[in-house]
């Protein structure tokens, strides 16, 4: 009497209850949460400290900056570590470093501290997503990475939504002791996971090969690549760095009936990016393309994106509604990360994979600036509309100059 042998679909779920897969979609739950705490808790925050008017306008900013530039630093260690020592050494040290830069924040007393915790939060956030979605990618068989990076990316919707609601429900000291108790409980979770046998092998294998080394990204082929996944994800922060945290000034502009909410605009985006991820993941398996799913939402956000900043007079649900638009149409994140752990070999999977969602995320840099410089004279509907233009344009050459790596095999090296 024969076996019988489970099916892809009953191999799927068991793949997605994983271990490493559960331990890496709370991971990006945690790193998410602290993402966007700070935009909710900035005023509240500064204000304890004396600073008023402007100022919290200024220091948000100069705060909100140094923490980006944490993360493209940390981006710069931990994925050369990762390389290097092992996915698992990212994993436990990025949140061992986020967690404590938290707990600190919750007693701050002065802007200069503020600002280096700031900083050393990013830089402990920015080891988070890159490692655990090589790590996913490397132990998963390769059907099923999709759908666990899908997984992952809906986590990270609900840290969002959980860091809107904390943000609203408790006092500033307690949603940063929040988020540092999350990230240590997050650690003992993960004694249990194991690390890559891929990386494992190749260790042996070839154990003198350059790991880690960020200079070999130079290499022109290496660049495109690297290039083409950072500007592929730019619509992503387009939406959670200017649109949400803007939405008040750019519906005022449109002359909305009501004022718009930034928080209830963070739900609804993020609701919308939850279904996206979900769907756009399952899309790119059924259809075994990570490229053209990236490509067809770009071309959608695109097009919510305008019907968002064209929206004249409305009441304010409508904006609202327009917003989980948006929210769905970027949100392949896990497709896009999924694609870009495929695109590069075993010895710098963790330097792209990490430094790809560092660099996406500091583009919110350029974009505030664009926004400051043009705002003056353009109005704040306007300059959003020319930063997104640009943003969509860009996007959109990224996408269509990507490989397309479904099922690529992931034993293969960099030399």
């Amino acid at each position: 009497m024969s076996i019988p042998q489970p099916t892809q679909e009953s191999s799927a779920w068991r793949s997605l209850l994983h271990p490493n897969v559960l331990v890496a979609a709370l991971g990006y739950l945690v790193d998410t949460y602290d993402l966007l705490l700070f935009s909710i808790i900035r005023r509240p925050s500064l204000e304890a400290l004396g600073y008023s008017g402007a100022q919290l306008v200024d220091h948000g900013i100069l705060l909100l900056n140094l923490q980006m530039i944490g993360m493209l630093f940390g981006g710069l260690l931990w994925g050369m570590l990762g390389d290097k020592k092992g996915r698992l050494s990212v994993l436990f040290g990025s949140i061992l470093l986020y967690s404590l830069a938290n707990l600190a924040n919750a007693w701050v007393q002065s802007i200069e501290a503020y600002a280096v915790l700031r900083f050393l939060a990013g830089f402990g956030l920015a080891g988070e997503l890159g490692a655990a979605i090589t790590l996913v990618s490397e132990v998963l068989p390769r059907e099923h990475r999709g759908y666990a990076t899908g997984l992952i990316a809906g986590a990270g919707a609900f840290g969002v939504t959980l860091a809107a609601f904390v943000g609203e429900l408790l006092n500033w000291q307690a949603a940063y002791i929040v988020g540092g108790g999350l990230g240590l409980v997050l650690l003992v979770t993960r004694i249990r996971i194991v690390d890559s046998g891929v990386f494992a092998a190749m260790k042996k294998a070839e154990p003198n090969i350059a790991r880690g080394n960020i200079l070999m990204m130079l290499q022109p082929r290496r660049l495109r690549r690297f290039v083409s996944c950072v500007l592929a994800g730019s619509p992503l922060w387009l939406t959670a760095g200017i649109l949400i945290p803007f939405a008040p000034e750019i519906t005022k502009d449109l002359g909305a009936t009501a004022a718009v909410k930034a928080t209830y605009m963070t739900v609804a985006s993020n609701v919308g990016m939850l279904f996206g991820d979900l769907v756009s993941s399952a899309l790119s398996q059924y259809f075994e393309t990570r490229k053209k799913v990236i490509v067809a939402l770009i071309l959608s956000a695109s097009v919510c994106t305008f019907a968002f900043l064209s929206l004249r007079n409305a009441p304010p649900l409508a904006y609202y509604a327009l917003m989980f638009t948006i929210g769905w149409s970027v949100g392949f994140w896990a497709v896009l990360l999924t694609a870009t752990a495929e695109q590069f070999g075993t010895n710098l999977r963790v330097t792209a994979t990490t430094n790809v969602p560092n660099l996406v995320r500091t583009l919110v840099i350029p974009m505030t600036f664009g926004i400051s410089m043009m705002q003056p004279s353009l109005g704040m509907r306007n300059a959003a509309l020319v930063v997104a233009i640009t943003v969509l344009i860009v996007a959109s050459l990224g996408a269509l100059s990507l490989e397309e790596t479904f099922g690529r095999d992931l034993d293969f090296l960099e030399t």
